[in-house]
């Protein structure tokens, strides 16, 4: 069987979520069992029908028309897309100058891809991850246990299909894994994914691998 083409995308604009320093994390974590490419290059996304599925860490979700355009008809028309961690944080842009400005809302494409977005979040702390449905996703997967920066995330619980929550002492039981249908083609997001320690975690990889062939 032809082995996936996936595109992993990120950028180094911020002083966090630094591509260069955490795709490798990531690239470890997908496994060996796909054709992989990394890019901070946006105009890639122009064109993505080499690909069966798009990998999204970037913090400033903000693209040309041409870039959204094609995103958006790629996974209407079949192709696969994965949102990690700062996928959802789609409220976010650079100052050019290694700061954040916020937006008053979040991106309504992108918050229509997603079905959810990110909110906010406490420092960085050890937590549980219940797994809360079984799901080809979450096949061969335990509840984990991380070290990793909480999301609070708004969502549409009527449009999405939560397969893992979170257990924090201060937070509600957010979702941390979740999947939906975007026209013809499907999303997941799993919002683990700040530190190395998430994408070291058995579990975690096993998740994401799992997410990748159920996506592709």
């Amino acid at each position: 069987m032809a082995q996936s083409t996936v595109l992993l995308i990120g950028e180094n604009t911020f002083p966090f979520h630094t591509f260069d320093e955490m795709a490798p994390y990531i690239e470890a974590a997908l496994g060996d069992g796909i054709l992989l490419d990394t890019t901070t290059n946006r105009d890639v996304l122009s064109e993505l029908s080499e690909y069966d599925l798009l990998i999204d860490y970037l913090t400033d979700s903000t693209l040309k028309p041409a870039q959204q355009e094609s995103l958006l008809e790629f996974v209407k028309h079949g192709g696969g897309y994965l949102g990690i961690h700062c996928a959802a944080d789609i409220t976010s842009t650079s100052d050019g100058d290694g700061g954040i400005k916020k937006r008053d809302e979040p991106i309504p494409e992108f918050r229509d891809l997603l079905g959810g977005h990110f909110l906010d979040h406490p420092e960085q702390s050890p937590f549980r991850v219940l797994i809360v449905d079984d799901h080809p996703i979450t096949d061969g997967v335990d509840d984990i246990e991380v070290f990793d920066e909480p999301y609070c995330v708004d969502y549409d619980e009527s449009s999405i299909h939560i397969l893992a929550r979170m257990d924090h002492p201060d937070l509600d039981a957010y979702p941390v894994v979740w999947i939906r249908s975007y026209g013809e083609g499907s999303v997941c997001y799993a919002s683990l994914g700040h530190t190395q320690e998430a994408f070291e975690h058995e579990h975690y990889r096993r998740l994401l691998q799992n997410a990748v062939q159920w996506l592709t």
